[in-house]
């Protein structure tokens, strides 16, 4: 292969990185909630893409479970049902409840002081009523905890149900929770660092269940354009 063509395959991966991540950001931090609109026009505009590009990172996006490909209708960010959301908290409890357990048996010094540094970032956000930032925080307390397990395998199914996970926060969770949920990840670490492993364990497993039982079917949805949905124009108030 010529460089020419390395550099075209590069410059395409990249194209389909950048729209990719933006959309998956999105959900991550609760800007996309579920049923939000994603036209592909919309969407070749705000990235300076082509509809190839647009319709092929759509396409991956929804093998992944985060968008859903209406025919002759375009797509959406998915919305899962009941029984999916039980399912997706049902695996996401099993899954962090494995990673955890390697989290405290593996995690250093540096680790836990990281991880404390994590936790005075939400809380500086939280303080702020600063809910992107604290949504962002939020999430990567998790990932943060499942990249101390060491298992790269257990660590991408948890990235995906997390995101999955964020689709119904998203929308359904009512709001005003976030110090109550800055408090279960402080005791979650504090376990952590005495290598309290059932403590550890147990914590996660009350935090999970606690926000899926948060979870209701009755929000309001904004009205915003999909550009400033995803963080590329201003929002207008």
């Amino acid at each position: 292969m010529s460089t020419r063509q390395k550099d075209k395959e590069k410059d395409q991966t990249d194209l389909d990185a950048r729209l990719y991540q933006s959309i998956f950001d999105g959900v991550l931090n609760h800007r996309l909630t579920p049923g939000t609109k994603l036209p592909e026009p919309e969407l070749c505009q705000l990235f300076g893409v082509g509809r190839a590009v647009v319709r092929r990172v759509l396409e991956k996006l929804a093998y992944d479970g985060i968008v859903v490909l209406r025919p002759n209708k375009g797509a959406v960010i998915a919305e899962p049902t009941p029984e999916e959301t039980r399912e997706i908290f049902e695996a996401r409890r099993s899954v962090e409840r494995m990673l955890v357990e390697l989290a405290v048996q593996r995690a250093s010094a540096d680790d836990i002081a990281s991880l404390r540094q994590q936790l005075a970032n939400e809380h500086d956000a939280m303080h702020r009523f600063d809910q992107p930032s604290w949504a962002r925080l939020a999430s990567g307390f998790h990932m943060r905890i499942a990249a101390l397990a060491g298992n790269s395998i257990l660590q991408n199914y948890l990235k995906e149900l997390v995101t999955r996970c964020s689709l119904i926060v998203g929308v359904y969770e009512p709001p005003g929770y976030a110090p109550c949920e800055h408090a279960e990840h402080a005791t979650i670490v504090d376990c952590l660092e005495a290598r309290d492993a059932a403590g550890a364990i147990a914590h996660m497993e009350a935090h999970l269940r606690q926000l899926e039982e948060r979870i209701q079917i009755s929000r309001m949805r904004g009205e915003k354009s999909l550009g400033q949905l995803l963080g590329l124009t201003d929002n207008v108030t």
